[in-house]
């Protein structure tokens, strides 16, 4: 588990997504893997015609479009390889010791999840090339995703700079102290002043796991600003972020269930479709 497999596609998140890749792998030391991926629609028209055949379609017409599906294909796999030459370049002109390329045919989650043996942290960008103007719009594949991986999910907007602060979502359940342990262990946050923040709910002792949260942190070396809050969780955390300027926000995936989720919405979801700066998202 330790590549930093970062997801290029061509589009025009693909610079920040890259800056991103190579300052985690500067930061942790670790090899650089872009990966890009010609998915099924890229590799096949996205018409399929083989009912014609029983309309009597004539069999000459069906052959030149299986032969345009094959230049499309060519053409993908072409673009894919300048792409990667290119952001290698660029990755190992930048210092990263260790770069690496990969190229595959099928579905970004599955090829993903093949690799997560030798993952340490992926790195993708919130939307694709469908979606270049939509802000809120997710790429199709981010929620499944957050659900599949075991490893953190570095997920960047359209632009990205080494951060200088950063916000740890904190509700004191579970999969909170799960990662603010990945925080502590990780070494890719440390340097940076870290604000831990929670917002005043449910969960039994909030009070005294956060202040137990902020001395670990204190006692790692973390600059801590501590702040607990009220009022609707992700207004609140999104009001903050802004008037504190923070720069990347990190948070546990999906902290209910999936009924729950269902009635009520993911604060992880939520707070993807409504910021502005990057995400860390751990299990």
């Amino acid at each position: 588990m330790n590549k930093i497999i970062t997801c290029i596609d061509g589009s025009a998140i693909t610079s920040a997504v890259t800056e991103a890749g190579k300052w985690a792998a500067k930061k942790l030391n670790k090899p650089l893997c872009f990966l890009h991926i010609i998915e099924r629609s890229q590799q096949h028209g996205a018409d399929d015609y083989t009912g014609a055949i029983g309309l009597g379609a004539q069999s000459a017409l069906l052959e030149e479009m299986t032969r345009l599906d094959e230049q499309k294909s060519k053409l993908a796999l072409t673009l894919g390889n300048d792409l990667l030459d290119s952001v290698a370049e660029d990755a190992a002109t930048y210092g990263i010791e260790t770069v690496e390329t990969m190229q595959r045919h099928g579905d970004i989650v599955e090829e993903l999840m093949a690799l997560e043996q030798l993952t340490r942290l992926i790195v993708i960008g919130r939307k694709g090339a469908g979606h270049a103007h939509e802000f809120k719009a997710l790429g199709s594949h981010i929620e499944t995703l957050l659900r599949k991986a075991t490893q953190p999910i570095f997920i960047v907007p359209e632009a990205f700079s080494p951060p200088k602060s950063f916000m740890i979502a904190y509700d004191g359940r579970e999969s909170a102290d799960r990662t603010l342990q990945k925080v502590l262990d990780g070494g890719l946050l440390h340097g940076i002043d870290c604000h831990l923040v929670a917002v005043k709910n449910n969960e039994v002792m909030l009070k005294e796991k956060f202040d137990t949260a902020k001395n670990k942190l204190i006692e790692r070396g973390l600059n801590v600003i501590p702040a607990l809050l009220e009022g609707n969780i992700n207004e609140q955390l999104t009001r903050y972020q802004q008037e504190q300027n923070i720069e990347l926000i990190v948070m546990g995936a999906f902290g209910h269930s999936r009924l729950r989720q269902f009635f009520v919405g993911s604060n992880t979801l939520k707070m993807l479709e409504n910021t502005q700066v990057p995400l860390i998202i751990m299990r």
